[in-house]
């Protein structure tokens, strides 16, 4: 059994307790494989570890790994050309005309092969990684049938293997509807989304089972379909919910035992109130708010009173949130939201871990958890929040390996 013992650190555990971030002034960690042995002030460090290998991290400060809990992380091409119409002055509509919007991630993704989709999501993979990610939540929803679907979760769980990083992925069939099934939604959701849930399931590529719950996607009742399909094979539900109206989505999840609804900027007290019985976490995306110039804040105040667990995530995508950077959805949360940076950072670590059910596993610093840590050359955890555009990672550490 290889042990190290990180020494001469300031610990961010990201503990619910008395001090803020679960700080440890002077702390040490124990490493023993892939697991935290032992965390605490270096002064009571058991002489059991006297002969372990010692590691000085020169007073730096190490937190629990970073993790990004919503991306689509896998897509073809891009919506450069879309950005510059708009502001141009294009309409929707002459953008749409023009082959933008999903329709143009669509094609592309159904065009690419699997190794060109996995080499165009790599760099991304890797901007996270320099970042201090080391789990990664990947959706599918570009490809919109079954072939192309599967095509994308495919990619996801390769890129797992390209690199070290832990990929969560997530069927999300029921994001858009495609041109072939227009005005038959209905029939979208029992052959695609049902369907391709279960031959996806079957290859052994999901996670989790979302869905995009709104006006210009798919109703409550359609959704609460896809997740009948879910419970049938025992897969954990979360949802876009309540992003432009309110349609009661969020209520509809939690009442199923979602692991979070995200987005939620118009979620109301029926919807926050479900979430906080059912311990559902709300997942709050300010790249996806910013890009659209969104003015309806999600209801952060209320879900604080609630007890809600409140998760960042930079939603990863290249029309509505092309943003590749959890340190920046943590600026953005603080200032766009008013989250405080102990709320930002425990968003992108405790609470990130509970959106994707790995609450017992990562997103803090304990014995027993998987040894996945960022040490950091700032003496602030709020340093983390503060700086716009800037990297401090020291070191990412995967699964004790520094």
């Amino acid at each position: 059994m290889a042990q190290k013992v990180l020494t001469h650190c300031r610990i961010a555990t990201m503990n619910k307790g008395e001090t803020a971030y679960g700080l440890i002034e002077d702390g040490a960690i124990v490493l023993s494989d892939d697991r935290i042995e032992w965390v605490g002030k270096a002064s009571q460090l058991p002489q059991a570890y006297a002969k372990a290998q010692n590691v000085d991290l020169g007073g730096r400060l190490v937190t629990p790994a970073l993790i990004d809990c919503h991306t689509h992380l896998v897509f073809g091409g891009n919506r450069a050309l879309e950005f510059e119409m708009r502001l141009e002055g294009a309409t929707y509509e002459e953008v749409a005309r023009a082959g933008g919007g999903i329709v143009a991630t669509t094609s592309a993704t159904k065009s690419a092969t699997e190794e060109e989709l996995l080499a165009s999501a790599l760099p991304r993979l890797d901007a996270f990684i320099a970042e201090g990610v080391t789990t990664i939540e990947i959706k599918s929803g570009y490809g919109l049938s079954i072939e192309d679907e599967i095509k994308m979760l495919k990619v996801a769980r390769q890129l797992e293997k390209e690199r070290p990083i832990k990929v969560v992925t997530s069927w999300l069939a029921a994001h858009a509807l495609p041109a072939e099934y227009k005005d038959r939604d209905n029939e979208y959701i029992e052959e695609i989304a049902c369907e391709g849930l279960r031959q996806a399931h079957a290859l052994g590529l999901v996670d989790a089972v979302d869905g995009f719950c709104e006006g210009i996607a798919f109703s409550v009742e359609q959704m609460e379909r896809v997740f009948d399909v879910a419970k049938e094979l025992g897969l954990p539900i979360k949802l876009h919910a309540e992003q432009l109206s309110n349609l009661g989505g969020a209520k509809m999840a939690a009442e199923r035992g979602a692991l979070s609804a995200d987005h939620i900027e118009y979620l109301d007290a029926a919807g926050v109130a479900a979430m906080a019985k059912a311990g559902t976490v709300g997942t709050i995306l300010p790249g996806a708010f910013y890009t659209i110039r969104e003015t309806q804040l999600p209801p952060v105040q209320a879900l604080r009173d609630a007890g809600v667990d409140i998760a960042i995530a930079s939603d990863g995508n290249p029309g509505s949130s092309p943003l590749f950077s959890v340190l920046l959805t943590m600026n953005m949360a603080c200032t766009l939201f008013r989250l405080t940076p102990e709320e930002a950072l425990a968003g992108v670590t405790r609470n990130a871990a509970k959106a994707l059910g790995l609450e017992e596993d990562r997103g803090t610093i304990e014995t027993g958890k998987r040894a996945d840590l960022a040490v950091w050359n700032i003496g602030m955890p709020a340093e983390l929040s503060y700086r716009i555009g800037f990297n401090s990672l020291h070191q990412r550490i995967f699964g004790g390996d520094l």
